[in-house]
């Protein structure tokens, strides 16, 4: 018992070593990365040349990497202990990541009206006009068949879901099954708001963005990518690495840009990893200055007179 007691005790200390020596690195690699930008940015200027695949193969492995993790711990747990003795600054910091949460959101919120404009259309070119197809001509005409953007309307559905995820937690719409919350006490609610964000808001981030990192590369070019190669793996595929952008529909004539997907679901991923420091922020900032500071500088969409919902019928 002594025994298996002292290896666990020596097992967390190392993993505690390992945690320190990750976020003390991290400030070496955030400096590195940003006074190197040639060494991983290199293939955004395509030229095919050897130094930019190399440089494409880093920003792959790096993007779910262990030290981009620990780049943004540290930084968001920097922004954490500055706002421990600034809560002005804190706060400064909640408005902008809720900003951007609610910016987003509001933008990507007209890919509904576009969905809803693009169906009306179809549907008058195939029962009415009985056309196989749409063309639009701005100089260089552009066509595709009707089941292109028939199928099509799935993005535009995407970036609704996707891109208005944090807005809408921002706006307090998502639905919540309640079973303590709502009959504890304002400190308590604080706590467990806390405790959430760090406990499963943040590692769920996290891990599916380890996934869907490599999910989405896979899409993009090849070699295949796997979430589990290695630097030294991938710099061997970057010898022959091209790109190779998946445009294979589900259907002969479908919609043929389904990497478009996996672009969100990063997009979205990243967007939760960031409003799970921003919940957090706030949560403490509430615990701390009372419940008279709850919503506090809460940009929150108001109904105007004449929007409210038709809830029920009078007879």
């Amino acid at each position: 018992m002594e025994e298996t007691g002292a290896t666990g005790i020596g097992a967390l200390g190392e993993g505690a070593l390992w945690v320190v020596q990750n976020i003390a690195g991290a400030f070496y690699n955030l400096g590195y990365a940003v006074t190197h930008p040639s060494s991983w940015l290199d293939w955004i200027t395509w030229d095919n040349t050897a130094e930019d695949k190399l440089s494409l193969m880093k920003t792959v492995f790096y993007g779910a990497s262990v030290e981009f993790f620990f780049v943004c711990f540290t930084c968001f747990a920097g922004l954490f202990v500055v706002g421990l003795w600034k809560t002005n600054f804190l706060w400064g910091v909640v408005r902008v990541l809720e900003g951007l949460a609610n910016t987003v959101g509001r933008f990507a919120a007209w890919a509904g009206l576009a969905m809803v404009l693009i169906q009306v259309i179809i549907v008058f070119m195939q029962r009415i006009f009985t056309r196989p197809d749409i063309v639009f001509g701005f100089g260089v005409p552009l066509q595709f068949d009707i089941s292109w953007y028939a199928e099509g309307l799935k993005l535009t559905n995407a970036m609704v879901v996707a891109l208005c995820l944090t807005y809408t937690f921002v706006q307090g719409g998502h639905v919540r099954v309640d079973l303590v919350y709502s009959a504890v006490s304002h400190r308590t609610k604080k706590i467990i708001d806390m405790v959430g964000s760090m406990i499963f808001m943040l590692p769920m981030a996290v891990l599916i963005w380890m996934y869907t990192w490599a999910f989405m590369w896979r899409s993009l070019i090849v070699p295949p990518i796997n979430a589990t190669d290695q630097l030294q793996r991938l710099e061997l595929k970057a010898r022959a690495v091209r790109w190779n952008v998946e445009t294979i529909g589900f259907s002969p004539n479908g919609f043929t840009g389904y990497f478009l997907f996996k672009i969100l679901m990063v997009l979205m991923i990243g967007m939760i990893f960031i409003h799970a420091w921003a919940f957090f922020y706030r949560s403490y900032l509430e615990l701390r200055e009372g419940p008279e500071s709850e919503g506090k500088y809460l940009d929150k969409d108001v109904l105007e007179q004449g929007e409210e919902p038709y809830d029920h019928a009078e007879f």
